[in-house]
């Protein structure tokens, strides 16, 4: 045969396989009248580049989410497929360990361990996205594994009453050295003792979200980077309550050594409120890169920066 032949023999019959291999993906339903009773099963049993679908309802249930490309979605709305009260490996209610999972629409609840670094989800495979997720009395909300080359992007999602400081501190996100942290329009409120975001990320986008400690709220930063790497914080609105304990700062970058390249520090367009009776500082900047401040509108007893930068 001439080359040309050949290529096309060789489409030809690569053609019937790619159209198996889209035809194999499946859906699993999940609930009371479905095949699978519980989440976990679903899970077990799914493959690559399938979906869960979890019907609405309260499912004392944790899994393993080994498949990859595996798309995890509660039916019903305002997230009302609810898994509780049950811890697997002794780390989580999902912890995902395959590429690529997104997980939509569900509520986790009351992830509690014996150390005190329960997780609503522990991520530690590679990419995970989380799409309309409400986390509330998690001890960490999403709380992932060094993967150096991972992004995790969270959507709309909520984490209400997370954080809790034992021997070591838990909190609403809490992501290890990963390439991407990226946390879009969300709801952070009511953190306990913990940070409400805290990144090793080698760059952490913080965009549009509401983070707020509230009346009743005893988290420590707002964000904090402790380990440099770039960040933006973007069109915020950014509140500290009056029970916070840590007095010092709301965003807070490098205070434990800075070991992340840090190429840039944004935070702009932000609308900032100190409800305590104590003075505050919106960006305590530990790092030998200038943070950025612009157009951000600060209430409250608030020195815009400490460290080096501009403030505009």
């Amino acid at each position: 045969m001439t080359r040309i032949a050949l290529l096309l023999f060789a489409l030809a019959l690569a053609a019937p396989l790619a159209c198996t291999a889209r035809a194999a993906a499946r859906t699993l339903q999940v609930g009371p009248n479905q095949q699978y009773k519980l989440p976990s099963a679903a899970i077990r049993d799914a493959r690559d580049g399938d979906t869960v679908r979890i019907a609405a309802g309260r499912y004392v249930d944790c899994a393993v989410v080994s498949a990859s490309n595996l798309v995890i979605e509660g039916l019903g709305a305002d997230a009302s497929a609810v898994l509780t009260d049950k811890i697997c490996d002794g780390k989580a209610l999902l912890v995902t360990a395959g590429t690529d999972i997104t997980i939509r629409n569900l509520t986790l609840t009351h992830a509690h361990v014996p150390d005190h670094n329960g997780a609503g989800i522990r991520a530690e495979g590679k990419n995970l996205t989380i799409e309309h997720v409400k986390f509330i009395d998690d001890e960490d909300g999403i709380l992932s594994a060094p993967v150096a080359d991972s992004t995790i992007t969270i959507r709309d999602s909520e984490f209400t009453g997370d954080g809790r400081c034992e021997e070591d501190c838990a909190h609403g996100v809490y992501a290890g050295v990963i390439a991407l942290l990226r946390v879009e329009h969300s709801k952070f409120f009511e953190t306990r003792s913990g940070h409400h975001i805290k990144s090793r990320a080698l760059r952490t986008g913080v965009i549009g979200c509401d983070i707020s400690d509230g009346a009743r709220g005893t988290a420590s930063y707002e964000i904090e980077t402790p380990n440099g790497g770039s960040l933006v914080v973007r069109d915020n609105r950014i509140e500290k309550g009056p029970q916070a304990e840590n007095h010092v700062a709301m965003i807070m970058i490098g205070a434990e050594g800075v070991n992340r390249p840090t190429r840039e520090i944004t935070v702009e367009h932000n609308t900032v409120r100190n409800d305590g009776s104590f003075p505050t500082v919106f960006v305590y900047n530990m790092t030998a890169t200038g943070a950025v401040l612009k157009g951000n509108k600060l209430t409250g007893t608030i020195a815009p920066l400490h460290g080096d930068g501009t403030v505009e």
